[in-house]
């Protein structure tokens, strides 16, 4: 069965190309009996409705040119998988930084998306109208985080809610944070079973329940409505955390040096083992390892020595090295022997064996900038704790990112327009950048520009009123 029709879209698209209203009725009675168990009379109800409801929204029929410019969207003509929107390259980077400037506003946060760290943070004294008693104490921050579900593992809900509720809670703990909430957006097709709601909500909350952690609030939807039928499922996980003092990325040093604990992945992972036959590396991932480290980090004399903290994930160490140089306008040396030998062995051989690059993609290990001196204690207490944990690094001035190979051969490495290509089609699709890149680059731009500009109109209207 097909997981997913979008019969608004597919509408649309009809009619733009000029189809009949009969090819169109004809073409959406067939998803629907495709679909669902119905008879071609109903079918037929409901796909006239759909027809009806698409012609009388088209926007070629609005008058008033306020409304037509506040419902109408500045096509770039750039789709978002060809963009690679989502897949944790240099496209995907390139478009969260004019997302990043878009979510700017007059009232700054403390840790804003323009710092592209893993999570974003406001100061309580910062927030009009609140006290802040715990002042000699240290400014109370606090830290949020939204994580988005793996879109491959809608067929397998538990384990795709324990992933992205472990992926949030990783993110607070990075910036120093102790979680205190966990929030659950969930999405279904029209068709998916209910059941479907509950193998995730039990993922979720096996998370929940290690880490000590509440749920505390949701939403529960379906995908599109009326208008998308199928199964597939989608959502994401909010979580919210606090503390006196955030590991941001801008607080890296020339000098640092950089630690990085084992790695199984989470979701990606999970994802490269299912699809590709794998299954028995699944249970490799099955760990709250990543979180009982940081809880550890938080609670200890060390959380003084360290700058920053960072889970290995965007594109793997190639995107987040990237990523953490940009930030902290710094440049890193890391030795590639140590840093394979701290990937879980089991995933390491089907990365290898399915030829996929383990240095770009996430494997649910921790990254810390830390004083030279703090080491090897950070390291050493570690191991008392059965986490295994090393130096794989240092930070200089370089503005790159080079690695050391065996063979004592440095190269810079960055991030490839996606990120390693994890499954067959991945494969097929391919990661390197598309011909007309510097084209469509400065097509978004010129998108995301317009899109400000309507901001601004619509605030300046909504003050006017």
């Amino acid at each position: 069965m097909r997981k997913l029709s979008d019969l608004e879209g597919l509408t649309r698209n009809l009619l733009k190309k000029g189809n009949t209203d009969e090819e169109i009725i004809e073409r959406l009675i067939q998803e629907y009996i495709d679909f669902k168990i119905i008879d071609e009379d109903l079918a037929s109800k409901y796909a006239k409705a759909i027809l009806e409801e698409c012609k009388k929204s088209d926007l070629n029929s609005v008058g008033d040119p306020f409304i037509k410019e506040l419902l109408e969207i500045n096509i770039s003509n750039v789709s978002v998988g060809k963009q690679g929107v989502g897949c944790r390259g240099a496209g995907d980077f390139f478009v969260h930084k004019l997302i990043a400037e878009l979510s700017e506003t007059e009232y700054k946060a403390f840790l804003s998306p323009t710092s592209l760290d893993d999570a974003g943070a406001v100061r309580l004294s910062d927030i009009k109208g609140f006290r802040n008693d715990l002042s000699d104490k240290g400014d109370l921050i606090i830290v949020s985080k939204m994580e988005g579900i793996h879109s491959r593992l809608s067929d397998f809900p538990f384990i795709c809610g324990f992933h992205v509720t472990r992926a949030a809670l990783r993110d607070l703990y990075v910036k120093g944070a102790k979680p205190i909430s966990i929030m659950i957006d969930a999405h279904l097709g029209d068709d998916a079973d209910v059941s479907k709601l509950f193998d995730f909500m039990a993922g979720v909350s096996a998370v929940s329940e290690l880490t000590k952690v509440p749920i505390t609030a949701g939403s529960t939807l379906r995908i599109g409505g009326d208008m998308v039928i199928g199964d597939r499922f989608v959502g994401g996980i909010g979580a919210v955390g606090l503390t006196k003092r955030i590991l941001a990325r801008r607080n890296i040093k020339p000098g640092d040096r950089i630690l990085m604990t084992e790695g199984a992945g989470g979701g990606t992972i999970t994802t490269t083992a299912i699809y590709s036959g794998n299954h028995e590396v699944v249970k490799e991932t099955l760990n709250i390892k990543f979180l009982e480290a940081c809880e550890f980090i938080l609670d200890s004399e060390h959380v003084k020595d360290i700058r920053s903290m960072c889970d290995v994930t965007n594109g793997g160490l190639r995107g987040d090295l990237y990523e953490i140089n940009y930030e902290a306008r710094c440049g890193v040396v890391v030795y590639e022997d140590i840093i394979k030998r701290l990937v879980n062995s089991h995933v390491l051989d089907m990365l290898n064996k399915v030829g996929v690059d383990y240095l770009g993609v996430s494997l649910d290990a921790l990254l810390i900038y830390c004083h030279e001196d703090a080491s090897e204690l950070i390291i050493s207490d570690f191991k008392k704790r059965n986490i295994q944990c090393a130096e794989i690094g240092y930070v200089d001035n370089s503005n790159q990112v080079n690695i050391v190979y065996e063979n004592n051969i440095k190269e810079e490495i960055l991030p490839r327009f996606r990120e390693s290509a994890y499954t067959k089609i991945k494969q097929e699709i391919g990661e390197d950048s598309p011909k007309h890149k510097e084209e469509m680059e400065n097509q978004i731009e010129e998108a995301a520009l317009k899109a400000l500009e309507k901001r601004k109109k619509i605030i300046e209207y909504i003050k006017k009123i």
